[in-house]
């Protein structure tokens, strides 16, 4: 009953804040094709320690242009078999793309803190994910490599609701479906309150126990931060994820 309670009010949490439901007809809309090619790797060291290693190369046009270049380091500590929580860095390189660009291409630092929740329901296994993000972006007044004018701070927090349904009895084959919304608070915040939501489905493929691709479609929907903007973007993900341990046991 409390697992079917917890799917219930991450759907409920969805709906409510989801863009559809808050359109306004002078904003600005326009629609952009992406690519995304990722690495998402959670490597255990010993029986509660972890390492997480992230790299996404996103581009614009599909794969023709530069979009954005994330890393994301982190450390894990896994409280049990369900919970783990995770503290870490990332690094994103922001560049100019589609109809409404920023003006110039601008670096971001971020620290993070996560809690990640899984269960089933049946054959289900569900996944809520909770991260806080304390960003720092770098503003130029005028285009100059490498010189930075200022640096604006930012807080965000992100809830995302996955689902792993497998097709098949061997359960390598499965559909991965996620939602997650993304929300700006405190101060710097302005009209873009909202930031973006990302509705994701995708194939995949257990290669073995700590490797999985994953092939699919996400749909970003992303506010810019004049509240006046939405953009639309249409992104093929090609993803490795893996769970391998760093070091193997003897």
């Amino acid at each position: 009953m409390e697992k079917i309670r917890c799917l219930w009010l991450g759907f409920i949490f969805l709906l409510i804040a989801h863009p559809a439901w808050s359109q306004n007809s002078q904003r600005l809309s326009t629609v952009n094709a992406n690519g995304w090619y990722n690495f998402f790797g959670d490597h255990p060291v010993s029986k509660r320690w972890g390492v997480h290693l992230e790299g996404q190369w996103r581009r614009h046009d599909v794969i023709s242009k530069w979009q954005q270049l994330l890393l994301r380091p982190g450390i894990n500590f896994s409280l049990n078999k369900n919970l783990m929580l995770t503290a870490g860095y990332a690094f994103v390189d922001t560049y100019p793309y589609g109809e409404f660009p920023v003006r110039y291409r601008f670096p971001e630092h971020r620290i993070f803190e996560q809690a990640i929740l899984k269960h089933e329901l049946g054959k289900v296994g569900l996944q809520h994910r909770y991260r806080l993000e304390q960003r720092y972006l770098g503003e130029k007044i005028q285009a100059s490599d490498g010189y930075i004018d200022f640096w604006r701070y930012e807080n965000r927090f992100r809830y995302m609701l996955r689902m792993n349904i497998p097709l098949g009895d061997e359960k390598k084959l499965y559909l991965g479906v996620y939602d997650e919304i993304m929300v700006n608070f405190r101060n710097n915040v302005g009209s873009n309150i909202f930031d973006q939501n990302r509705a994701y489905a995708a194939l995949g493929y257990s290669l073995s126990k700590n490797t999985k691709l994953e092939t699919g479609y996400l749909l970003q929907t992303l506010q810019q931060r004049d509240g006046q903007r939405i953009e639309y973007n249409h992104t093929f993900q090609f993803s490795i994820i893996s769970t391998r341990p760093i070091f193997r046991s003897k």
